[in-house]
């Protein structure tokens, strides 16, 4: 595969009028949403043969936005696009060296299509680059289509995908606020002194909208994201490592001077950049801070977004980040596992008691899959699982205040927030899922799978629940990074630690610390992986396969090679 020639320094002016963008986000069977970061305020149209949407600008701390909804398409389509910014056509850009963009919308008689990974730096493409961080793997896929390749599926026609995506699902670290690229770093010195806190980290507004341009404005992965139906959720390093995984933690970034503006700036460029593009029209119409945006009539919204994102901060009670799509008959529900968290020791919970409660009304049967989507893996290793529940247990004070003291240090030291550090949340979904998966809630599905990723590793796990004729096959499947892989040591220290020394330590310690035994154990059906990866899922009626790929250099820098890293029959 020829890999296109592209620069990999971000262009000194926008594409035309374009800063970021188009991106093509929700799309379901007869319309599709198109988002831009354009130069100046004024009324964006987007043109797809006779269909035509509109929409004026909005603007925020100086940044202009639209989205524009195209409606009554036909299920199907592939309807190559314009933009334009009032007269001015802003996309495709003169002389591309892509196919053109489309809007592709769902036909939900045909075989789904969800590709999906997390953990994307935004560096250089060069062979020096791709030796400390690997090929990035999005932009593979996105030369890969570009010369007509697609993913192999699994099994028969009939039973899988085969062609193009239906949706890019990205779970969790988009843009990292906490580990800048040179380019980033260059950019904060350029703005401000960068001897003071947070130093090379981001501050505020302004910086987040210069990290996701730098993100996804690389011509290769900007006609990627301008052509593939794209839904997103936010990790910790979205915001920063290990974000809302202790009071302790909260409470010591609140004490520092800069923390403010990073979480305001944090959540108000990502509901814009991001969580948006997630909902329906119907539901952005719905939404009170949609509204309130609309409602400032071209003022610029800043003010209104920063007293949005504080209060979402202070309270997760006051905003909703999760989303459900219904894509035919499978069902995905995408679990916001970092803003709605509870910390306080006496009340920890992985999402708070409302989203637990709107959770608990998605799951349920008649579905022919139920697509679990949180950023970190529900299920992990078992032993790091269980080395994860004590370390909760002994830093709510089980041990004792110093004992407690130093579980704190140890948590935040290695990372330990997944959802087994969150036991009662955790307990609670595993019961929700295992009536779903009983037939309880309806007809069963024939899988419930969780898709995930965060800790820089792939796998494929199957939770040990009865199974058979009215039953559902219970999976956890991480895919992750697409690029930013784990040093060769590190990788061997995971391995060593998650998949084996973990094992009997972690069963001693929480059973010295008193926490009871999960409700039901799981265990490793593939894996694990440690390359960069995407993973494709590949549905038809109630079959399902996924198969996990990565990208290499080949001969020489002209060229990518795809590699399989792994592959399963899930259903």
């Amino acid at each position: 595969m020829t890999d296109t020639p592209t620069p990999d320094e971000l262009p000194a002016d926008p594409v035309g009028g374009l800063v970021i963008g188009p991106l093509l986000r929700h799309v379901d069977e007869t319309s599709a949403t198109i988002w831009v970061e354009v130069v100046r305020p004024g009324t964006v149209t987007v043109r797809a043969h006779e269909h035509v949407g509109s929409a004026p600008t909005f603007t925020v701390h100086g940044h202009h936005y639209a989205l524009v909804d195209v409606v009554g398409l036909p299920p199907g389509a592939h309807l190559p696009y314009e933009v334009h910014l009032d007269q001015d056509r802003i996309w495709p850009p003169p002389r591309s060296m892509f196919p053109p963009s489309a809007l592709r919308t769902m036909d939900f008689s045909e075989p789904l299509r969800i590709v999906f990974g997390t953990c994307r730096t935004s560096v250089p493409h060069d062979r020096r680059t791709n030796h400390r961080y690997g090929v990035d793997v999005l932009r593979a896929l996105a030369l890969r289509l570009v010369d007509g390749g697609v993913p192999e599926p699994i099994g028969t026609p009939k039973e899988a995908a085969s062609g193009w995506p239906s949706l890019l699902l990205f779970l969790g670290d988009q843009v990292y606020a906490d580990e800048t690229s040179d380019a980033m770093r260059e950019h904060i010195a350029h703005n401000r002194d960068i001897t003071q806190p947070p130093g090379e980290e981001l501050a505020d507004f302004d910086e987040y909208a210069y990290l996701y341009r730098l993100a996804w404005v690389e011509p290769t992965i900007r006609w990627a994201l301008s052509t593939i139906p794209s839904a997103m959720v936010f990790d910790d390093h979205d915001v920063r490592d290990d974000w809302n995984c202790s009071q302790v933690w909260r409470d010591q970034m609140q004490a520092t001077q800069w923390w403010q503006g990073r979480i305001v700036g944090g959540l108000a460029s990502y509901w814009i950049y991001q969580h948006l593009g997630n909902l329906s029209p119907a539901e952005r119409a719905q939404d009170k801070v949609w509204q309130q945006v609309q409602e400032a009539d071209g003022a610029d919204a800043g003010p209104i977004l920063d007293e949005f994102a504080a209060a979402a901060d202070a309270d997760p009670l006051t905003y909703r980040w999760s989303y459900r799509r219904d894509l035919g008959n499978t069902r995905l529900v995408v679990i916001d596992s970092r803003a709605a968290r509870v910390t306080a020791e006496d009340e920890r919970a992985m999402i708070d008691p409302l989203e637990t409660a709107w959770l608990d009304e998605q799951l349920t049967g008649g579905h022919d899959h139920l697509l679990l989507g949180t950023s970190i893996p529900f299920l992990l290793p078992m032993g790091l699982h269980n080395g994860e529940a004590w370390n909760e247990a002994v830093a709510g004070g089980v041990w004792g205040k110093r004992a407690a003291r130093w579980a704190e240090v140890i948590r935040q030291g290695a990372d330990l927030e997944h959802w087994a550090a969150f036991q009662r949340s955790f307990r609670q979904v595993q019961e929700m899922v295992a009536s779903v998966a009983a037939g309880e809630r309806g007809p069963a599905p024939a899988t419930v799978t969780f898709l995930s990723g965060d800790v820089h590793h792939s796998y494929l796990f199957e939770a040990d629940l009865p199974t058979g004729p009215g039953r559902s096959r219970v999976l956890q499947a991480v895919c992750s990074p697409i690029r930013n892989p784990l040093p060769q040591f590190a990788r061997f220290v995971t391995a060593t630690l998650a998949y084996g020394v973990a094992g009997a330590a972690g069963r001693a310690l929480s059973r010295a610390a008193r926490v009871s035994t999960p409700p039901w154990t799981w265990h490793t059906v593939e894996g694990p992986w440690f390359d960069n990866a995407l993973a494709t899922l590949d549905i038809g009626g109630r079959s399902a396969t996924m198969a996990w790929e990565t990208a290499v250099e080949g001969a020489d820098d002209d060229h990518l090679l795809w590699c399989p890293v792994g592959r399963a029959r899930l259903s």
